[in-house]
């Protein structure tokens, strides 16, 4: 009897031995997860498009930086981006480059948010789970994420956000009629006027892709300029007049990703939050690396090449919002075609020109574009939280020429905005693909 209970706490004890040394296992699904909970916090705080954009980069680059230096098949981008340098290396073989990857993704975001107690909850829920499957591999490994997570900080700390927050304000030019102006019903300040300053990552600077200028100011009836502004109001009359049934105005609210859309009632003004149009190319990524069973380095890798082609994408579009400076179509239908018309989206906070879903659309589709193929088709789910349905797509160009479009249904943009909007966004995209190097080709084609 003493000889069989002595085998069965040998067996037992030697189970329990095995199950503490079981590898940690972190799969796509847990990083779709990370990323998703910083959008919910990103829309819970209410961060501006630019912005945004910064906040899903750094975190990406992180965590991909972790992963590059463990598998051949990536390159760092240490010498690509920007001022970025080698990331340190472990001091230990018993990291677990996933996991240290996730831990990195999630202190990255943490400094970037305003909610910081919200990502502490999730955080410590998902390191509660990991110590009990394996504390000294989750140690060692999250002493490597929090190593690099500083080490990235301090890289994104230089890229003169910090500056931009002390700058002044926009000055609104009302002597000039064609100079943009607050629009209704909050009539806010113009957003991010200094956003051409930040360090871009791999454009040579924010005034690389400057697009042609829109055409000349003029409200003389049949002048380019005014032909633009006519057809915004016609366009919107028309398709408001189909009701329910009409395919644009669908169109326009799917794409609307206003993180900010003031709601007035009798006295009372309050707010609805959504995600901004960045956020809604990331979540194409996670949709196109999911679709295609993507691993867990494909799937960072995505989300880290994507979201620098929106940043830089902003920085561009930005330039030119505050050089052209041009007024919305709102103010101007207002003022001298029909002072009761309003646009089936609300106009948001800062010049027209070019439309900043055009760039960034032509340029996150021409990054995913450049991991999944020219002819990915999906089924576009983002909006489905906001009570949106669900909307197909043959390819990710055809999903940023629909973006782009959806802002003249909208009536917040003129056609040249979208236009030339969308192929400033498309080279800027090819430029980063071309010169951002995260595959190695070699490697790619021998495991193929």
């Amino acid at each position: 009897m003493k000889r069989i209970a002595s085998i069965f706490c040998f067996v037992f004890v030697l189970f329990s031995c095995n199950k503490e040394q079981e590898a940690i296992t972190i799969t796509s699904e847990d990083f779709h997860a990370a990323v998703d909970k910083v959008t919910e916090i990103m829309v819970h705080d209410i961060f501006s498009p630019p912005v945004a954009s910064r906040i899903y980069a750094y975190p990406n680059i992180a965590a991909y930086e972790i992963l590059a230096q463990n598998d051949s098949m990536y390159q760092s981008l240490s010498g690509q981006l920007r001022e970025l340098k080698s990331i340190p290396g472990p001091s230990v073989t018993s990291v677990n480059h996933e996991l240290a990857a996730l831990v990195a993704h999630l202190d990255v975001s943490r400094r970037l948010i305003f909610s910081e107690d919200k990502m502490t909850v999730y955080r410590d829920s998902l390191y509660a789970i990991w110590k009990t499957q394996n504390e000294q591999e989750f140690r060692a490994s999250e002493e490597y994420g929090l190593q690099v997570a500083a080490f990235i900080a301090s890289w994104m700390d230089k890229d003169n956000y910090k500056q931009t927050r002390t700058m002044p304000k926009f000055s609104v030019d009302t002597g000039d009629p064609s100079r943009w102006q607050p629009t209704p019903p909050a009539y806010m300040d113009g957003i991010e006027p200094h956003w051409n300053k930040i360090r871009p990552f791999i454009i040579d600077s924010s005034g690389q892709f400057k697009p042609a200028p829109p055409p000349p100011f003029s409200m003389e009836q049949n002048s380019d300029f005014y032909n633009e502004v006519k057809e915004v109001y016609d366009i919107s009359n028309e398709i408001t007049a189909k009701g329910d049934e009409s395919e644009e105005v669908a169109i326009a609210q799917f794409w609307d990703c206003n993180p900010y859309v003031s709601v007035t009632r009798g006295h009372l003004m309050f707010a609805t939050k959504k995600i901004t149009p960045g956020a809604h190319w990331i979540g194409i990524a996670k949709i196109a690396s999911r679709a295609s069973n993507a691993d867990v380095r494909k799937t960072v890798y995505t989300y880290a090449k994507t979201s620098i082609a929106i940043a830089d994408a902003f920085i561009s579009c930005w330039d030119e919002k505050y050089r052209s400076n041009l007024i919305r179509p709102e103010t101007l239908i207002n003022e001298h075609i029909d002072d009761s018309w309003e646009p089936v989206l609300q106009t948001p906070p800062f010049p027209e020109y070019t439309s900043g879903h055009s760039v960034v659309s032509g340029a996150a589709a021409v990054a995913l574009t450049s991991i999944y193929g020219d002819n990915f088709a999906f089924d576009d789910d983002t909006e489905l939280q906001y009570g949106l349905p669900i909307r197909s797509f043959n390819s990710f160009r055809e999903a940023a020429d629909e973006a782009a479009i959806s802002r003249m249904y909208g009536g917040i943009h003129y056609r040249k905005a979208v236009e030339v909007g969308v192929k400033q966004g498309r080279d800027l995209g090819a430029f980063i693909v071309a010169n951002l190097q995260m595959e190695h080709k070699d490697k790619i084609i021998s495991n193929q």
